[in-house]
């Protein structure tokens, strides 16, 4: 039967050393068995080393895309990676609103999860007053959720009141990734604060290592593929947390400094 397989879309960037952003992307769609689309934003010059240069689509093209998309496929869940710009984001949103892809999962990408800055300062306002009301759930990671909150956070009542105050932006769900660069870090916490209101804490063991690039794609990517398939959203979310530590803490030696997380430890 025609386009009754779980198809997915990721809006995202190109790793050419295929660690991250679209790369990582379609690999986790492809181990949670759905099929995976990609809508390229972005494409990046980089290796285990770091970045060496960037190149961003025109909007034309990324309009284009969803257009080519939209015409064709039964898309029952988006994600969006790495957007660039200010002129990206508000695209994106355009398009997003003007097709229907089903559950929308926002992986903010302003900063690494080291506190690098990966987006222009003057995008932010555009991502928060024309993308965010539109997803279901964002996942911001530490710094990221200082920068959307707009306040620090040194402790769990401080993450919570940051997650409300995202959650204010207009996204009914929220899930603030837990910190990865404290001394001596023995479990990273990650809370999802739900639509009504609930909060629920999840816990992992820090795993210490040079081999997390694509840990947010991935996560976000799950989450993706697990609601295209009709898991709840927090049944979504658990799962996305326990395979991407599978894939973390099962090491593959890729790359000669920083390298990938283990996409082949997706599985149940």
């Amino acid at each position: 039967m025609v386009n009754t397989f779980p198809q997915v879309v990721t809006i995202a960037g190109n790793d050419s050393d295929g660690s991250a952003g679209g790369p990582a992307d379609l690999h986790a769609f492809f181990q949670r068995q759905v099929y995976g689309m990609l809508i390229l934003t972005s494409a990046v010059a980089g290796n285990s080393y770091g970045i060496q240069d960037t190149m961003v689509m025109p909007a034309e093209f990324i309009a284009a895309q969803f257009d080519s998309l939209a015409a064709d496929f039964n898309i029952r869940a988006v994600k969006t990676g790495m957007l660039a710009d200010a002129k990206t984001i508000h695209t994106v949103a355009e398009k997003l609103t003007a097709v229907d892809f089903g559950h929308f999962v926002l992986d903010p990408v302003i900063s690494t999860k080291h506190g690098a800055r990966l987006l222009e300062l003057n995008a932010l306002t555009t991502l928060k007053e024309e993308l965010i009301p539109l997803a279901e759930l964002i996942t911001p990671n530490f710094y990221e959720q200082e920068i959307l909150a707009g306040q620090k956070i040194n402790n769990e009542a401080d993450v919570l009141a940051a997650a409300h105050k995202i959650q204010a932006l207009g996204v009914p769900n929220v899930l603030m990734k837990g910190r990865h660069d404290l001394v001596q870090q023995k479990e990273v916490r990650d809370l999802l604060l739900t639509a009504s209101g609930e909060g629920i804490w999840l816990t992992a063991p820090y795993v210490a290592t040079k081999h997390i690039n694509g840990t947010g794609d991935t996560l976000s990517a799950i989450i993706v593929a697990e609601l295209a398939k009709g898991q709840t959203l927090e049944t979504a979310v658990k799962r996305a947390k326990r395979l991407t530590q599978q894939a973390i803490a099962n090491e593959i030696e890729v790359g000669h400094q920083f390298g990938p997380i283990n996409q082949w430890r997706l599985d149940d």
